[in-house]
C-alpha cells in the first residue's frame, strides 16, 4: 500500500480510519506512507506503533503524485494499492483481489467503489468497464471522451508492484491517478470484479470540493486520456521488420 498525506488536521480522523480499514483485512499487508511535508510527530498513534507502517518523511511538500511515486520506492511487496488519506476499504477488499491476481497470473485486478457519504451511508458506483477479463489496452476503449466518466475506479487497483513501477502517477497536480490507472490497465491484461472494493468518502475537505478543482480539471482529464490513447496505439503497433532484402 503506497499513501501519501499531508497529515492536515481535518483528515486525521480518516486517516485513522482508513487504517482501521486495513487492520481488518484477512490477508497480510504492509504500507509505506508519504508525509508530504508534514511534521512525523502528527502521525496518529495507531499508525506509527504499527509495525506494517513504514513512514516516508519528505522535507518539503511534493504533492500527492511525486510522494506516491516516492513510496513506491519503498514498496516491498509483490503487489500494491494506492490511496489518500482519506479512503476506505471494505474488509475483503485485498483478500478477494489478490485471490484474483494469485489464480489467474493477470497483472491487475480492481472492483467497485462506494461514494460513503457524511451520514454514513453508502451509494454503488458501476465504472463503465463492464467485469470479467479485460486485454491489456481494453478499459482504456470504455473512455470515449475526456469529459466523460472514467472507465475505471483508480484507488481500486490491485496491481503487480513491477506493473505500477512501469506506469507511475505522472506529473499531474490533480487527476494523477487517472494517469497511473490508464498506464496500469493499458501495460496488462486484468479482471474487473462486481464487488465493492473501495469506499469513496464525500467530506467537505476533499480535493474535489476545493474552488480551484475545475480550473484544471479538464485539463488534466485531457492530458491522462490523450496518454492513454498514445499508449494503447504504441502498444498494439505491430512489429515493423523490414522485408527480406531491405534495408
Amino acid at each position: 500500500m503506497a499513501i501519501a498525506t499531508q497529515l492536515r488536521p481535518d483528515r486525521l480522523a480518516f486517516l485513522v480510519s482508513m487504517h482501521a480499514s486495513l487492520t481488518r483485512q484477512s490477508v497480510p499487508w504492509e504500507a509505506v506512507i508519504a508525509l508530504d511535508g508534514a511534521d512525523p510527530g502528527r502521525l496518529p498513534a495507531a499508525l506509527a506503533d504499527d509495525a506494517r507502517v513504514r513512514v516516508l518523511p519528505l522535507p518539503r511538500p511534493v504533492g500527492a503524485a511525486c510522494a506516491r511515486n516516492l513510496a513506491l520506492n519503498e514498496v516491498r511487496t509483490t503487489y500494491v494499492n494506492w490511496a489518500d488519506d482519506d479512503d476506505l476499504f471494505t474488509d475483503q477488499a485485498m483478500a478477494v483481489r489478490l485471490h484474483t491476481l494469485e489464480t489467474t497470473g493477470v497483472g491487475w485486478c480492481a472492483g467497485w467503489s462506494e461514494d460513503l457519504h457524511p451520514d454514513g451511508t453508502t451509494s454503488l458506483w458501476r465504472c463503465p468497464t463492464p467485469p470479467g477479463r479485460h486485454a491489456a489496452g481494453d478499459v482504456w476503449t470504455y473512455w470515449k471522451k475526456p469529459e466523460d466518466t472514467l472507465p475505471i475506479g483508480p484507488t481500486t487497483i490491485l496491481a503487480r508492484t513491477d506493473l505500477v513501477r512501469a506506469a507511475p502517477m505522472g506529473g499531474l497536480v490533480q487527476g494523477e491517478d487517472y494517469m497511473a490507472a490508464v498506464g496500469v490497465t493499458t501495460l496488462a491484461p486484468g479482471i474487473l470484479l462486481p464487488v465493492p472494493v473501495y469506499h469513496y468518502r464525500k467530506h467537505p475537505g476533499q480535493m474535489t470540493r476545493q474552488d480551484t478543482y475545475d480550473v484544471l480539471e479538464a485539463r488534466a482529464r485531457q492530458h491522462a486520456w490523450a496518454y492513454g490513447r498514445s499508449l494503447r496505439a504504441l502498444l498494439t503497433l505491430r512489429d515493423p521488420r523490414p522485408a527480406a532484402g531491405g534495408a
